[in-house]
Parts: C-alpha cells; structure tokens; sequence
C-alpha cells in the first residue's frame, strides 16, 4: 500500500504549513500560534478582508491563493477537517478592512458551525462579517441530502473573481451578493477511477473494481450514488458536459468559464486530454469556452480523478477574471 512521506500522522499538516510558509515567505505569512496564514501584499484599494479555509489534503486550495488579487488569509484545518472556529475568528480580526470582512466557505457542516461561531464572534467585537457559501456540486443536488450540495472546485474561481472586485474596493454587501450570485451559476462534477489514500492507515479509503469509475465521488473521499463503466474520455466528458450544462440557469448557458481539475494523481498528460475533450464538447453544443484554467487546484490527497466546473460568464466576469493576481499557487 502507498505510504506517504512524513515523519507521523501528526507532523504531516504542520510541517507542510512550515514548509508552505517558508518557500513562499515573499507572499505569506504564517501564524502557527493561531494556525492561519495571511497575504504580507494585500491591495492597498481594498476595503473588505477575504478569508477562506477547510480541511488540509486539497492543497493548493486554499493557502495557494493568499496574496493580491485573491485572498487575504486562509485557516487550514486538519485532514478533511473544518478549522476551528478560533483560527478563523483570529484570521478575520488580523485581515478586517474597515468594511470588514467576507467569509467564503465551502458548505460542509463543520465548515459552516465555525465560520459561523467566528461571525458571531466578530460581530461581538464590532467587525462588519459576511458569507458567501458555496455549493457548486451537482453530484449532491438532491432534496434527499439535507445539508444541499457540497462546496467543490467552484470555490477556486469564485475567490479568484471576489478578489478581482475587493481589490476595487468593492463593500461587504455588494462583494456577498456578488458572490452569491456567481455561486448560483457554477455546477462542478468529479469523477474517480481510484479513491485517496488515507494517510493514517496507507489504505484505500474505499475500492472500485476494475474498469469502473465513482460517478460524483466527493473531494474528502465520499462515495458517490452509483458508478459506471470507463467510458472512452470523449464520452466520459460529453456525458459531465451534458449534466453541467443542464444544471445551469436558463438563459446563461451560452458562454462558460471553465475548470479541470485534477484530485490528485492524475497526470498533466490526462488533465490536457481532459480540457480538448471538453472544448469539443462545448464546441459542438454551440456554447463558447471563454476562459479556462487546467492543473490540480482543488485536490482529494491522491484520488485518481478529475472534476469539472462550468461558470456561466459574461463580459463583467472576464473583466474581473483576468485581473492581475500575485498569489504561490495562482499561475495567470
């Protein structure tokens, strides 16, 4: 079974984030007291302080995206773990603009009790706190699942396009609706032909028999509803692109911003292969590809996988799309 390289279970999360911190000590600054990390460059324009987190093992998500541009700071948690509610509570308080400070939250459970208890929090120190909750994954768009769709590899866009506009000084209300509504025109679909490895135990975290792919899996390793057989990639794609486009709002599926993303141990070479395939898809269903973004972003450890996001875009999203951002990870 696959091990990982660390000296314990324990040392892998810290180490990383020392690690993390150093190679990038231009750009971050790490707190390992209160366990955030903070852009040391924010814009000088911005009014509203960015923060985003979750669990650890979907790296570069999100301390890959500290810096001008994009985010202000970012509470890392365990494995698959929300932060507590104190990293981000203290993340906030440093980073809080004097419109104060928008939260971007991946909808998790866990997620949502601590950045809430940190809003409350805030709001008890006189710090102006909103949230922007994402929920792009279509695998989880059923009336059976109480908590409603999982947070996915929207979230690497969306921050990417709040932080476009905090950077023109944009207020919190105005940055929360914009988020919000960016958010409901974003749907994101992951596939996988082999599950993580979990790193306490070196094990699988589930098994797939040959030849079989987990239709809608999760990036902490969720099973999805069924599976399907390893179609040729043209006809794997074809069949995401069909779904996402469904899902999207009437009148907005015309032109898209896209993402393919890589869970972890998939190949560049795939991940290429991935991107043509879609830009046919598109192409021969009569709706314009205007901007896309291919690597591993948004990653599940090691699964063997890959995700697919569509953003319905228009002229204003480009515009904030291609703003300059200086951040480890953002390569634009």
């Amino acid at each position: 079974m696959p091990q990982y390289f660390r000296d314990s279970p324990e040392s892998l999360v810290p180490d990383a984030l020392a690690g993390f911190a150093a190679a990038h000590a231009d750009l971050v600054a790490y707190h390992p007291d209160h366990g955030y990390l903070r852009a040391r460059h924010p814009a000088p324009t911005r009014r509203v302080g960015l923060v985003s987190g979750g669990g650890s093992g979907h790296e570069p998500l999100h301390s890959g995206f500290i810096g001008m541009g994009m985010l202000d700071a970012s509470c890392p948690g365990r494995i698959f773990a929300s932060p507590h509610n104190r990293q981000i509570f203290e993340a906030s308080r440093a980073v809080a603009g004097p419109g104060g400070v928008l939260h971007i939250v991946k909808n998790y459970t866990g997620d949502r009790i601590n950045f809430g208890i940190a809003a409350e929090r805030l709001h008890h120190e006189g710090i102006a706190c909103a949230r922007v909750l994402i929920d792009d994954d279509l695998a989880t768009d059923s009336d059976d699942i109480a908590v409603g769709r999982r947070g996915t590899g929207a979230t690497l866009l969306i921050e990417k396009i709040l932080g476009a506009a905090a950077d023109e000084g944009r207020g919190l209300d105005e940055l929360a609706a914009l988020g919000a509504e960016l958010t409901g025109r974003a749907r994101s679909l992951a596939v996988a032909a082999a599950a993580h490895t979990a790193p306490a135990s070196g094990a699988p975290a589930f098994g797939l028999p040959e030849g079989v792919l987990e239709f809608g899996v999760g990036i902490h390793g969720e099973r999805a509803e069924g599976t399907t057989p390893h179609a040729p990639l043209g006809k794997l794609v074809e069949t995401m692109t069909d779904q996402l486009l469904a899902a999207l709002p009437d009148g907005s599926r015309s032109r898209v911003l896209a993402l393919v993303n890589g869970l972890g141990s998939i190949t560049s070479l795939e991940l290429y292969g991935i991107r043509h395939a879609l830009a046919k898809a598109l192409d021969t269903r009569d709706v314009a590809l205007d901007r896309s973004l291919t690597g591993t972003f948004v990653s599940a450890l090691d699964m063997r996988g890959f995700s697919l996001t569509l953003l319905a875009s228009d002229a204003e999203t480009l515009r904030l799309w291609d703003a300059p951002a200086r951040t480890p990870a953002w390569p634009l």
